[in-house]
């Protein structure tokens, strides 16, 4: 009996200092992020920005504050890699790329992407292994592991169209939302059972309507590859929503009005 109770301490005790430790890394980062949020980005890096995130330049004025305190937050907290034949990730490559990736979450309630722990940056298309083990030519991809890959030239081309409706930066971390529930369906973290369900009727409806119209070959606002699975129909679709606003609210206005709702901003006013 005595062992019995001196297991039930011990376990006690091993729980005790994984919660106080639990405290201690919460405690730090929460510190971290403050500091990190009140930098400002310099005059440079805002001609920088307007030069090569044009979409920086249509954020209301009221938000752009919280706009660069969520990029620096990402910048100083996420970890950057170059690969292939990328020497250095320099500081305007990351500012360029978490600009957009700020996007996503400068109207909602949010925890600075918190399963994302690497941004992997390669100078161009690279080779990624498929399902099938074949070797594929990839601009982007986001791993539920913690990492987002992109290729640079993506990034760099989608920063400075922001027009077009593809914006690697904005499909990834869009998956990145999406896994935060432990599975990329096109169902990301929503705030009740209500809004689930809106969210469902909104999207099967428009994701049923995107690939009838695609498979009778009329021209679509959202790019063809959303029609791939659900998954990849929210990160089209949000690529859109910023970059295609007026014309996604047109061709599909309860999906316009359920992306609104969860991002908390409304571009197609901007």
């Amino acid at each position: 009996m005595n062992g019995f109770v001196w297991l039930i301490w011990i376990a006690v005790i091993i729980g005790i200092i994984f919660w106080a430790w639990g405290g201690f890394r919460k405690q730090k980062l929460a510190k971290l992020r403050a500091k990190n949020a009140m930098k400002k980005l310099s005059e440079e890096d805002w001609g920088f920005l307007e030069e090569h995130v044009r979409i920086a330049t249509m954020i209301p004025e009221e938000l752009r504050e919280r706009f660069e305190q969520i990029i620096q937050v990402l910048v100083g907290e996420k970890n950057f890699e170059a690969c292939g034949e990328l020497e250095e990730v320099t500081r305007e490559m990351k500012i360029v790329v978490m600009a957009q990736a700020a996007l996503l979450l400068l109207g909602r309630k949010h925890d600075f992407f918190p399963d994302l722990r690497s941004v992997l940056i390669y100078p161009d298309a690279y080779q990624g292994k498929g399902k099938d083990g074949e070797d594929q030519t990839r601009l982007g991809e986001s791993w539920d592991s913690g990492s987002v890959v992109l290729s640079w030239r993506s990034v760099w081309k989608g920063g400075e169209n922001p027009e077009d409706g593809h914006n690697v930066v904005i499909h990834e971390f869009a998956h990145q939302l999406d896994q935060e529930n432990d599975r990329a369906d096109g169902l990301p973290v929503l705030r009740d059972r209500k809004a689930i369900g809106k969210w469902a009727h909104a999207f099967s409806e428009a994701f049923e309507g995107f690939c009838r119209d695609l498979d009778a070959g009329r021209r679509t606002v959202m790019d063809p590859y959303g029609a791939t699975n659900p998954a990849e129909f929210f990160s089209v679709a949000t690529e859109c929503f910023f970059e295609k606003a007026e014309q996604l609210e047109k061709e599909h206005p309860p999906l316009y009005q359920q992306l609104a709702k969860y991002y908390g901003l409304d571009p197609a006013r901007w």
